[in-house]
């Protein structure tokens, strides 16, 4: 239940009102934006709700059971607040938005209608779509583990236990010469076996890519020179001289797990538990049905 103030309950029973609708979307790094449909900035809360954005939303839509709600927001590519280029990049991946009912002559008066969250992302040559998703698409994500054969630990966390930190899963280096959008030789790396960073992470340090983080496909070595393919081309180019971070990476198979962590005490996977081939197995005369272990 929504709580309206005595005051905004008075204003909306007059016959003329001022109300108009702000969003305040809070990214994952935690930079916040607000705008509103009001023709002047508005300001509450810590957060300035500017007009000049071109960013507008849809109707609301909202049921009584658990489905998701959706509402659609558009806006323009051209601001210098909303850029294409951190929308490629996922910075506004599941923002965390909110939606306000505001009397613009008294922003004391206020109601929080909704919130939800950056869902899809659709864009164009001038101007995006947001689906802005209800708090009900929660409801929707897996929660538990996995029976599987392989780890469902995140490397390194607690369920793991694995020390990234260790110099030995850890390595600084630098981009000496590009070979393409996403692979380069690096610098620094030479002490490591090709294939060590394999699923592993590279977190640029400098460069206009500092502070992203991008999944490792590849890592080879030729003539002790390391060279590292990135999983996808990063949105901003990679030049030389960028500098980085790269942690180890692991398949989820027991096998790493023993021999390049040592750490099968940890492994959270299901390393012996039958596969489809067992399914899909029929009667033969080279036996193997016998009902014995498989």
């Amino acid at each position: 239940m929504k709580h309206v103030s005595p005051a905004l309950q008075a204003h909306l029973t007059e016959a003329t009102t001022t109300l108009c609708w702000c969003w305040r979307i809070t990214r994952a790094d935690g930079v916040s934006f607000g705008f509103t449909d009001h023709d002047c900035v508005l300001v509450f809360e810590g957060t300035e709700f500017e007009p000049e954005s071109g960013f507008a939303a849809s109707e609301i839509r909202a049921g009584s059971d658990l489905s998701v709600d959706a509402q659609d927001a558009d806006g323009v590519l051209s601001s210098d607040r909303i850029t294409e280029t951190d929308i490629l990049d996922g910075r506004w991946d599941n923002a965390e938005v909110e939606l306000w009912r505001v009397n613009w002559a008294d922003t004391g008066q206020r109601v929080l209608m909704r919130r939800g969250a950056v869902g899809q992302i659709w864009r164009g040559r001038m101007a995006f779509v947001a689906e802005v998703r209800s708090l009900a698409h929660v409801l929707g994500q897996t929660v538990g583990r996995t029976f599987q054969a392989g780890c469902d630990a995140t490397l390194g966390d607690a369920r793991c236990g694995v020390d990234l930190e260790d110099p030995a899963y850890k390595g600084s280096g630098a981009v000496v010469d590009l070979l393409r959008d996403r692979a380069f030789n690096t610098s620094g790396l030479g002490g490591f076996d090709a294939g060590w960073f394999v699923f592993g992470t590279v977190e640029w340090t400098t460069g206009a890519n500092e502070g992203r983080r991008a999944e490792v496909l590849a890592h080879d070595l030729v003539d002790g020179i390391a060279i590292i393919t990135l999983l996808e081309a990063p949105v901003r180019a990679v030049t030389e001289g960028d500098s980085f971070t790269i942690h180890a990476g692991c398949d989820k198979r027991v096998e790493t797990c023993t021999a390049k962590f040592g750490n099968v005490a940890n492994f959270r996977g299901f390393p012996h538990i039958p596969g489809q081939d067992t399914i899909l197995r029929y009667a033969s005369r080279d036996g193997g049905h016998e009902g014995g272990v498989l």
